[in-house]
């Protein structure tokens, strides 16, 4: 196995010989405004450029993922790159008629019972965009998704892959954790907040947590230092300490 950060949180993951593109957010340095209704909303984004052009990055996919259809994990560069044919993982029947609606002609849902790609399964886990009872009533007035899924890679001569996705540290989480017990878990970071104090994903405090309570797992921050309404920066988990916490920078690659 193998993961490269790209930026934020765009991954490419090498999992059984196939090569994943996770949430591609190709744009230029702070071409976006920043997000109505969160902290630093005047702050242009991504805070930075990608570290390699995206003709690498695009380069050589066997499929595409996307946890969900937010402007940070998803745009219209993507569109216009990305194969048409690539096979491409949503999590949902809204998700999927928006990619198919972009003129992908392999869409693919993922379900909580697992699909199987390529000789290895692919399985949707749940969790928490910010607390349900508080966030998504907000997203549901701002006319944005609430949604967002993990996904649980694995396969007979891998180690467990767990891509957390946009939540915090939530019941569903700990769930998934001692369900699939994976080796290797993606912990999107960055503690994005929203201008009322609500955070969308998880902060250092959350990342303190799981190191802590699942010693056994060596986890990735990634979605880090990119997205205007950041709260925690990888200087910050850095002073955590963390035997098990690895904090990648933009394009490299850590091989499990």
């Amino acid at each position: 196995m193998q993961i490269q950060q790209i930026r934020n949180a765009t991954l490419v993951v090498q999992f059984h010989h196939q090569r994943f593109l996770i949430d591609p957010w190709l744009v230029q340095k702070e071409s976006m405004p920043g997000f109505e209704g969160a902290v630093h909303a005047d702050v242009r984004q991504p805070r930075t450029e990608l570290p390699l052009s995206v003709e690498e990055i695009v380069k050589g996919l066997d499929a595409v993922i996307l946890t969900h259809f937010h402007p940070d994990h998803f745009d219209e560069l993507a569109v216009k790159l990305l194969d048409k044919k690539l096979p491409f993982f949503v999590q949902d029947e809204a998700d999927f008629a928006q990619i198919k609606a972009f003129g992908f002609q392999d869409v693919r849902l993922v379900s909580t019972e697992g699909v199987s790609f390529n000789g290895l399964m692919l399985t949707k886990t749940r969790g928490q965009h910010g607390k349900r009872d508080t966030v998504k009533p907000i997203c549901d007035s701002m006319g944005m998704p609430y949604d967002a899924m993990g996904v649980v890679f694995q396969a007979n001569d891998e180690k467990t892959l767990y891509l957390a996705g946009d939540t915090i540290d939530c019941p569903e989480v700990r769930q998934a954790i001692q369900t699939f017990k994976p080796e290797v878990m993606v912990l999107n970071s960055c503690g994005a907040m929203l201008s009322c104090g609500e955070k969308l994903i998880m902060d250092a405090a959350d990342v303190l947590a799981l190191a802590t309570d699942f010693p056994e797992v060596s986890f990735v921050a990634s979605h880090m230092d990119t997205v205007s309404h950041l709260t925690v920066t990888r200087q910050d988990l850095q002073r955590l300490n963390l035997k098990n916490l690895l904090i990648p920078s933009d394009g490299e690659i850590l091989n499990f």
